[in-house]
């Protein structure tokens, strides 16, 4: 029998990327078991871990707690994740292990290595990259550096990731896929009524609406657009923050301090991301990190300008001045002069949030199906 197994290290990473590779992995005939920390670390609601077992279990999809922590420096969780892991590996006879983030990628692989099974392995974002902190290259590249020998298909999703696999290391195969995939029909097919929407987020027809989303976290760098919006006095723009975490309380006292508290909005985690795109003008991503951002592309697929950090990932989907504007991530007045430029030029709007959604199609879910449904066919060969 074909079984495999999908590894991640947080609940959310399954829900938000592999579900659809779990569904095309059953249509292939393999039973398919996950195994993830479902009780924390996740950037999901709790409500939302027990929506994803319950579509596991309609699925058919036997499911596994692993004490994975997010931070690599934490060893005694590392060990322990990698014998709960072993265990399923040897019980269970994989034909294939698919794992997903840092710390599932070295737990994965040393598993795979340990039992002789294959391992595909999906780096959403090397934590090196140009510009990343020296700290960052120290601890990270020589372990994907050393575990790369045992990985049978290292998946990359942007260009820079890309290139320094193919050149730097021995994974047996590195493969380019752009993204996870987009559901480009399930945006652009929502209809809204604008100002409805507006009336029930507290916000007047005439405003300009920035819009992010993601974890509140330092990486996604929200704070950077609140000193912007502190700076250019303009209280007629508007900025709403979806997505839940540990920054919440500092991001809202600072807007608060700043005399910007009534323009930002924290809007948690929601299940109408689609329609809140289609509220705003303008989506604004400062990150300091990314691999190739969902967040991004499902605001491109919306048809909106977007104001993003110049950096790996970003600049895979941004051409600067053409369907979007590329900033330094660190500089408010940057994001400042963009949003200023963007909220009094609607033509300007228009014209990125047009060609975005023309360039968003090579990254639907139907395109990375079909490749990610090659390498699946493939990974006996590798």
């Amino acid at each position: 029998m074909k079984r495999m197994l999908m590894l991640a290290s947080v609940a959310s990473m399954i829900d938000q990327f592999n579900m659809p590779n779990i569904e095309l992995l059953q249509e292939m005939g393999y039973e398919v078991h996950v195994a993830c920390n479902f009780e924390k670390g996740s950037t999901c609601t709790d409500e939302k871990v027990l929506e994803l077992k319950k579509k596991l279990k309609q699925l058919h999809v036997r499911f596994f707690q692993i004490d994975f922590e997010r931070n690599v420096m934490k060893l005694n969780q590392d060990l322990k994740a990698y014998k709960q892991v072993l265990k399923l590996a040897r019980k269970y006879q994989y034909t294939f292990i698919h794992c997903h983030s840092p710390i599932g990628g070295v737990v994965g692989r040393l598993v795979g290595h340990k039992t002789n099974t294959k391992v595909i392995y999906t780096a959403h974002g090397f934590h090196f990259y140009k510009g990343a902190p020296v700290q960052n290259w120290l601890i990270y590249y020589p372990i994907e550096k050393f575990l790369s020998r045992y990985t049978d298909i290292l998946i990359t999703i942007n260009k820079e990731d890309y290139q320094r696999a193919k050149k730097k290391f021995d994974a047996k195969k590195v493969e380019y896929v752009p993204g996870v995939g987009i559901n480009i029909k399930k945006f652009q097919d929502i209809k809204i009524d604008r100002e409805r929407k507006r009336r029930e987020l507290g916000i007047k027809t005439e405003d300009t609406v920035l819009i992010s989303v993601g974890e509140l976290n330092k990486n996604k760098n929200h704070e950077v657009i609140i000193k912007a919006l502190a700076k250019l006095q303009r209280p007629d723009i508007q900025y709403l923050l979806v997505g839940k975490g540990s920054l919440k309380e500092y991001l809202a006292e600072m807007a608060k301090n700043l005399g910007v508290g009534e323009q930002v909005h924290f809007l948690g985690f929601r299940n109408d991301v689609a329609e809140l795109y289609k509220t705003a003008d303008i989506f604004v991503f400062p990150s300091k990190r990314e691999g190739l951002p969902v967040a991004l592309m499902e605001a491109m697929t919306c048809g909106i300008a977007s104001i993003a950090s110049g950096v790996r990932g970003n600049t895979d989907l941004i051409k600067n001045e053409f369907n979007g504007i590329l900033t330094s991530p660190n500089r408010s007045e940057d994001y400042e002069k963009a949003i200023i430029r963007l909220a009094n030029n609607k033509q300007v709007r228009k014209k990125m949030g047009e060609e975005n959604s023309k360039i968003i199609q090579k990254y639907s879910s139907d395109n990375i199906n079909k490749i990610i449904k090659n390498i699946y066919s493939n990974i006996k060969e590798s």
